[in-house]
């Protein structure tokens, strides 16, 4: 607890590197074949809320290498601990993966959401190997530029009411309470995970019209600073998809989707939805043990 302490508003940065020198609660698993990556886009882990799936990412971070990580934004979710103090050892397990990557030589590059806007101020900055950006672009292997930042700039609400913000987020956080209670029932009955929450984004015709004007702007801002496309996070929700000749990707989060954005060594793109893995996952394991 006095260590993630420091790192909310008034501490020292710096002490970001201490956790890499660290043993994290849950040993780093030895993955028998990790797949690596040319670079992978996570965001909206929403470490210090209870409804962070800290424990797949984990699995995700042991199974997976890139050249680059892009972090992009509300990794850490400073709205909720300012109002609550909450951080189990898996949360700092996740802290400890990541910082881990930049000292093994990954380029880890951070750039900072609305819910960790407390680490805005050191943009421009390097800690423990780990870039700190407003903005970034990411130059792919068939050669497009991509610009990568986090979202909540295009976000009306988040511009002109921030006020409104704060009260969906805590509806946000009141339907991952029922997410968790649906979900450890699902874990009783044998079932894998399911999102609440998503389910019900997709069938509001208002959430679909603000996640598709969303990421319309987001396009069209990429598309007048001249590059090929986009990646961006806040919304939640993983796409891919070319918006008016502009690719427009979103890696999702790590609360509801548990997903990431990956590119391969050839420029091809791809988001991973880690839940649908570690269940494929367990069901073959139960396979080889029942045809045992």
């Amino acid at each position: 607890m006095d260590d993630i302490a420091r790192l909310l508003p008034g501490s020292d940065v710096t002490d970001l590197a201490e956790f890499a020198s660290r043993r994290p609660s849950v040993p780093e698993r030895v993955a028998a074949a990790r797949r690596r990556y040319r670079a992978i886009w996570i965001s909206d882990v929403h470490l210090g809320t209870r409804g962070c799936n800290a424990d797949a990412l984990i699995d995700f971070l042991d199974h997976v290498d890139s050249d680059t990580l892009y972090l992009v934004g509300d990794i850490i979710d400073g709205w909720r601990l300012k109002k609550k103090f909450y951080w189990p050892p898996a949360h700092n397990d996740v802290l400890w993966r990541l910082l881990k990557r930049a000292r093994r030589g990954t380029r880890v590059v951070y750039i900072p959401g609305n819910h960790d806007e407390m680490f805005r101020q050191f943009a421009g900055l390097d800690f423990g190997g780990v870039l700190i950006r407003r903005q970034a672009v990411h130059t792919t292997a068939d050669g497009r530029r991509l610009l990568v930042l986090h979202g909540d700039e295009f976000d009306a609400i988040m511009l002109s009411h921030r006020w409104l913000a704060y009260l969906g987020d805590a509806a946000y956080h009141a339907a991952m309470w029922a997410n968790r209670w649906v979900n450890a029932y699902r874990r009783w009955a044998g079932l894998p995970y399911w999102s609440l929450s998503k389910h019900a984004k997709s069938r509001v015709k208002k959430s679909v019209e603000f996640i598709s004007r969303f990421e319309e702007i987001v396009a069209h801002e990429a598309g007048s600073r001249g590059v090929d496309g986009v990646v961006a996070g806040h919304i939640h929700t993983a796409e891919i998809r070319e918006i008016a000749g502009v690719a427009y990707y979103n890696d999702g989060d790590w609360v509801e989707g548990c997903t990431a954005l990956v590119e391969h060594h050839d420029g091809r793109m791809e988001v991973l939805h880690w839940a649908d893995e570690m269940a494929a996952r367990g069901a073959d394991v139960v396979a080889e043990l029942v045809a045992a």
